[in-house]
């Protein structure tokens, strides 16, 4: 039986822990993410208060609790787990070299918990979240690799198909789990600038999770890397903005880096004449220079798409700038594992 200091004990250690976490509820609920982190935080608090009372309660919270990860970093290594999120090796896949596949070096991922979210693990992380993807077709190809892992395999495949119909906008939802997909079609940054300020400022509510990308469109129809980055600036300061003086999370931000691009490989002529190597190493500078990432201080946080498709090599490609499956996969994966580090930051 339980003594009475201990009933005391347990009593005194719930008025601590639920009435603040009671309060905290409405901030929550701006912004679901964090509740995959916060279920941790609370179970491992809860036996921290409780264990002189009952030794073996903290064993049997820990014991029970399945976290999405087998392990997490802790909070001194969070920046650097981040920082290497993208040290992913390729391979052949197997058998017989059936196209590539990608993995985390296993020490790496022993040491920062980096894993490959299932369709149950995602939705858990994700639960009541409002995730948005705008830009060009880079960002409809993420869409739709989250939409894989989310959906069940009859229903993403019925999906894809209005995914990708010619320039226009999409929703997706997950009601069992209150997620909603939005991908919105802006492949110029103008179009983006104008989704920040005016879309999004007049909405009742901002995304959880927004992620951006363009420059494809413009390094086609414009040619020009300073007005590029002009525009980049423009759109670091519109995404500043949606910073609430609330006391609310801003979104987890991501912008989407432009891919690797096989100049011979692509499909006409003024592709071939506009998008050639040089031009994509002075579009990449534009977005190192221009601090709109969260390594030099801007609202961003980086998924390097061309990192990723070198990676997989040409052979991941048909067209020279759009690739397979596997590195848009990749690329959901690297997003998802940022999520749980930052949202364990946040508490």
């Amino acid at each position: 039986m339980v003594s009475a200091g201990a009933q005391v004990g347990v009593l005194a250690a719930c008025v601590v822990l639920f009435v603040p976490m009671g309060l905290a509820g409405w901030h929550l609920s701006r912004n679901k993410v964090l509740f995959f982190s916060g279920a941790l935080f609370v179970s491992l608090a809860v036996g921290v208060h409780l264990s002189p009372y009952l030794p073996s309660l903290p064993h049997l919270l820990v014991s029970s609790f399945h976290p999405i990860r087998p392990a997490a970093p802790s909070s001194s290594s969070s920046a650097s787990c981040i920082s290497v999120l993208h040290r992913v090796s390729w391979a052949d896949a197997e058998p017989h070299g059936g196209g590539r596949a990608w993995s985390w070096p296993p020490s790496l991922a022993a040491t920062c918990g980096f894993a490959r979210l299932t369709r149950d693990d995602a939705s858990t992380l994700l639960n009541g979240s409002w995730v948005m993807v705008a830009g060009d077709s880079q960002a409809r190809l993420l869409v739709l690799a989250l939409l894989r892992l989310l959906l069940d395999p009859a229903a993403a495949a019925a999906a894809e198909p209005e995914l990708f119909r010619r320039h226009s906008d999409y929703h997706a939802a997950v009601p069992a789990r209150g997620i909603s997909v939005d991908f919105i079609w802006a492949p110029f940054e103008s179009n983006l600038t104008r989704l920040l300020r005016e879309d999004l400022r007049l909405a009742p509510r901002t995304p959880d999770v927004l992620v951006l990308g363009s420059g494809l469109w413009h390094m086609l129809h414009v040619t020009e890397a300073s007005q590029y980055g002009d525009a980049l600036a423009s759109i670091a300061d519109a995404a500043n903005s949606l910073r609430s003086p609330l006391p609310v999370p801003p979104p987890h931000m991501f912008w989407l880096g432009l891919p690797w691009l096989v100049n011979p490989m692509l499909n006409t002529d003024a592709k071939k004449e506009h998008m050639n190597d040089t031009m994509l190493k002075a579009y990449d500078r534009e977005v190192d220079e221009r601090c709109i990432l969260r390594r030099d201080g801007g609202p961003f946080r980086l998924l390097d798409v061309g990192k990723l498709s070198r990676g997989c090599e040409r052979q991941c490609t048909a067209d020279g700038m759009h690739y397979n499956d596997v590195v848009y996969d990749a690329v959901m994966h690297i997003m998802l594992n940022a999520l749980v580090i930052e949202s364990q930051q946040r508490i």
